[in-house]
């Protein structure tokens, strides 16, 4: 019934956001590009795709911090004119796109006020699809019981805020428990809102969202070995969604080891690719190289993964997935670009090809 109503209200919008999936570099593009020289064959080479002159006016030479903020910028205008078009249930939507960015941001502002830095400066370097109206609201508090207040009032994220933490909460050594608490309260949100949308979207979202949460939790359980986080506090930190919980998540709470992590997670067949190849053993007071290596690959693997989910995303129609997925597709090929741009102006030109190629 969704579907026969659909295209009147999001029609032309799903119609626009698969018109720039079709502008995705493709692989021979990649090709292309990894076959540059310098910077400057790199600017020329992504004039001809439909990123078309937008490092025209940088002086040289270019950083590839320039590249990836300028990459950046037009997703953000791409993503406004989404937004500023929308009507409900999509603009809430898109709205939970965003919070994602919201909490990364609002984490760099309280990590500036530990440490007493000039938060107007921190602003710059806020991702600009976290940045909210609020915001400079947030830039005057001298403390991090003010800025939590504030935060609490100001922002559209304030409710993971209430439910989750504390002002005694943020301090430099909770900062990245401070993250994840909110990360965990925001894909429960926003898989319950999924859920609200109704198939085909739900179904969407919700392979998804559990992958993304399942990320996390694995993540999370890799950084807590040889800390000072107890199990009961690790396992607080996992989202109560995604293809481990609840009995994955149960298990993985108790693990102490890569090894375990990796036995609990070949029980999910989708699972079992993520620690192949890695070298067994690998306790959590084992080599760091090897430790190092592993986290490497595993985030590759993560990546592909991701990448993998969103495009399947595109093979339905009447839903509100594809708008996440060009999204999440769009910031791994500014990945991309960045990673190919680093090894040009570094002449690595071995490790030029370990990006993750989309079509």
């Amino acid at each position: 019934m969704e579907a026969l109503f659909f295209n009147a209200n999001t029609g032309f919008l799903e119609g626009i956001v698969r018109g720039y999936k079709a502008g995705i570099l493709t692989q021979s593009q990649y090709a292309n590009l990894a076959q540059c020289e310098t910077l400057e064959d790199f600017r020329t080479q992504l004039s001809a795709t439909d990123y078309g002159n937008f490092l025209a006016n940088e002086p040289l030479p270019i950083s590839t911090s320039t590249i990836a903020d300028k990459a950046t910028e037009i997703l953000v205008e791409q993503f406004k004119y989404l937004r500023t078009n929308a009507v409900e249930p999509l603009r809430k939507f898109l709205d939970y796109i965003t919070y994602g960015y919201m909490i990364d941001n609002v984490v760099l502002l309280i990590t500036g006020t530990l440490h007493e830095r000039d938060t107007h400066e921190l602003v710059k370097r806020c991702h600009p699809l976290g940045v909210f109206d609020s915001m400079p609201v947030l830039c005057v508090a001298t403390n991090v019981e003010e800025l939590f207040q504030s935060v609490l009032i100001e922002t559209p994220i304030a409710p993971y805020f209430r439910e989750c933490l504390t002002a005694s909460d943020l301090d430099d050594l909770n900062i990245e428990i401070i993250r994840n608490t909110l990360y965990k309260a925001y894909f429960e949100d926003f898989y319950e809102f999924a859920s609200s949308l109704g198939s085909p979207t739900s179904d969407v979202m919700h392979r998804i969202l559990a992958f993304e949460a399942d990320r996390r939790t694995i993540n999370i359980t890799i950084n807590s070995f040889g800390t000072e986080l107890s199990k009961d506090q690790r396992a607080k930190l996992f989202p109560t969604i995604g293809r481990l919980f609840p009995e994955g998540n149960n298990q993985l709470a108790k693990a102490d080891d890569i090894d375990q992590v990796r036995q609990i997670c070949e029980n999910v067949s989708e699972y079992r690719s993520f620690f192949s190849d890695a070298p067994s053993g690998s306790g959590s007071g084992s080599n760091g190289d090897d430790f190092n290596a592993i986290a490497e690959q595993l985030e590759d693997r993560f990546f592909s993964t991701e990448v993998h989910l969103n495009k399947q995303a595109f093979l339905q129609q009447f839903q509100y997935g594809v708008f996440y997925s060009y999204m999440k597709l769009k910031e791994q090929e500014i990945r991309n670009l960045t990673w190919i741009a680093e090894c040009i102006a570094q002449d690595a030109k071995d490790r030029i090809q370990d990006f993750i190629p989309i079509f």
